[in-house]
């Protein structure tokens, strides 16, 4: 399959566009994708993703998880312990961006030193 064979979506006004740009703002946060990564292998307490995910405030992942929830790509499950515990999981829908979220993950990771030498390169000039 070649690009030309794709049926990409042609941009412009309408319902349909706003929500495809909806979602991919969603998936093309800064943090959405370390959380899909971070909860490919099943459920994941809070405090857990937390402390795998590098940099991020408790506050950016409580309003990440709420976004992603709210679309329907997270499952949230409290367990009624003292003190509460809360699990985190991919739903069906959620587990089905795990393989194009996992593709930018590789691609970025094998291009990084690519990216970094053409910035300079175009900073230099």
């Amino acid at each position: 399959m070649t690009l030309s064979d794709i049926d990409f979506p042609t941009p412009g006004e309408g319902d349909d566009c706003r929500v495809v740009r909806e979602i991919l703002d969603l998936v093309g946060d800064k943090w959405t994708l370390y959380i899909i990564a971070t909860l490919r292998n099943g459920p994941v307490r809070f405090n857990e993703l937390r402390r795998q995910i590098d940099g991020i405030s408790q506050r950016m992942l409580t309003i990440n998880l709420r976004g992603l929830e709210r679309d329907g790509l997270v499952k949230r499950t409290l367990f009624p312990t003292v003190p509460p515990r809360v699990d985190y999981e991919l739903t069906e829908v959620g587990r089905t961006l795990l393989a194009p979220v996992m593709a930018l993950v590789t691609w970025a990771n094998s291009n990084q030193d690519n990216i970094r030498s053409a910035r300079v390169r175009y900073d230099a000039s």
